[in-house]
């Protein structure tokens, strides 16, 4: 191995050494993204809901709706064959999240689902907004977050305790319809302003409860002090029966599956990657332009042919034998002639001239003069032989080239 790779290589080796000695002691960032993923145990994750969900729901079943939708899932548990026309299941669908992850067919067949004497329980900070309009609702979000936020239940009979949440997520139901609408919660900034927060609205033969607070079910709140009784409040309003719990999207289908998400994951790892990445990149552009071979200039090849041409040229031309000369160039032009444009030189007439001047495109004038003076040439007619040599010699050039 060459000794500057060598030097390359040991350098890049002690800088990745020296990021790891210093990142090794530093507390990792808490990651504060409200992802709601099941699988997530950062602040804002559902994890830990995740495993005590069947203490929420005691003595029912818990299915969690992972990879359909939530029309495919009603969808494919509606009975259409009984005279009812009736769903297989019954029981509340629930879907926590931080904004609407459900679509606008399948939000339409929870209406249905609940219109047979279901429920429906959603708590998340933007609902869908043709859930609103049917329900007559509107939700605000302040522009500007007022600090704390202090949250209770409406029927003190249930409980009378105040949670203060460290969130300034202070979404509240600002239009409701209050002759059907059953206020359930209530929350507060420190500014005292009131809102309602949770709220049960009849549709059909069913219900739907709608809840402005999800971090009240986060790993933050639900192992804060005694928070996780909040929560337990809030779904004790839920009607008992099974629990079907939207979770597609907050599995963490997202993650990455490239082998380098570990490292890519670990500030230390991921910029010593990066820097590895770009000594590489600056190893290999220096190295080449310095021991890059030089390139040999390769001499063509002499064409020992037009040397022996010009040999043999000029020995006749110094004999003086100028008529031979003559004959071997006009074989050498009749012979081109045919193999080139399949023309027959048996006889050089006017025929021979039309044709030669449509397949060459010359001159016919110069077609003519050439064809003259080489018949001239055959006839004996011979004035000056150095003469007639460059006289034919210029004519032939003329055709040829």
């Amino acid at each position: 191995m060459d000794k500057s790779i060598k030097i390359y290589i040991a350098v890049l080796v002690l800088i990745l050494a020296l990021i790891l000695i210093t990142d090794r002691d530093q507390p990792k960032p808490v990651d504060w993204r409200p992802t709601y993923a099941v699988n997530d145990k950062i602040p804002y994750g559902l994890y830990v809901f995740d495993k005590e969900i069947n203490g929420f729901f005691k003595n029912h079943k818990v299915e969690r709706i992972a990879t359909q939708t939530p029309y495919e899932f009603l969808d494919a548990n509606y009975d259409d064959n009984s005279e009812e026309e009736d769903y297989k299941i019954k029981g509340t669908f629930i879907n926590i999240s931080e904004s609407n992850t459900i679509d606008d067919q399948s939000i339409k067949e929870i209406f249905y689902f609940v219109s047979h004497g279901n429920s429906a329980f959603l708590s998340m900070r933007t609902f869908p907004k043709l859930l609103l309009d049917s329900l007559k609702i509107e939700v605000i979000s302040p522009l500007q977050p007022t600090g704390s936020t202090l949250v209770w239940l409406a029927n003190k009979r249930l409980t009378t305790k105040k949670y203060n949440f460290a969130q300034n997520i202070e979404d509240y139901f600002s239009k409701i319809d209050t002759l059907n609408t059953t206020v359930l919660g209530y929350q507060s900034n420190k500014l005292k302003q009131k809102h309602i927060n949770y709220i049960k609205v009849p549709y059909k033969n069913g219900y739907f409860y709608l809840h402005t607070q999800p971090v009240a079910f986060t790993n933050f709140n639900l192992l804060k002090s005694d928070h996780y009784r909040y929560a337990e409040s809030v779904l004790s309003y839920l009607p008992k029966g099974d629990v079907f719990w939207y979770t597609k999207g907050q599995n963490n289908e997202s993650i990455s599956g490239s082998p380098l998400r570990y490292i890519l994951s670990q500030p230390a790892l991921k910029w010593a990657w990066y820097l590895f990445l770009i000594g590489m990149l600056i190893f290999i552009v220096f190295n080449a332009k310095r021991k890059q071979r030089i390139v040999p200039i390769l001499k063509p090849l002499p064409n020992s042919t037009i040397d022996f041409t010009k040999t043999i040229g000029n020995l006749y031309y110094q004999e003086g034998d100028h008529k031979n000369i003559i004959d071997k160039k006009i074989i050498y032009f009749l012979e081109k002639i045919r193999l080139e444009y399949l023309i027959d030189t048996t006889k050089l007439d006017d025929t021979f001239i039309k044709k030669l001047h449509h397949k060459t495109g010359k001159s016919e004038t110069d077609i003519q003069e050439l064809v003259f003076l080489i018949n001239e040439h055959r006839n004996s007619y011979h004035g000056s032989l150095e003469e007639d040599l460059i006289r034919i010699n210029n004519a032939i050039e003329k055709i040829i080239h």
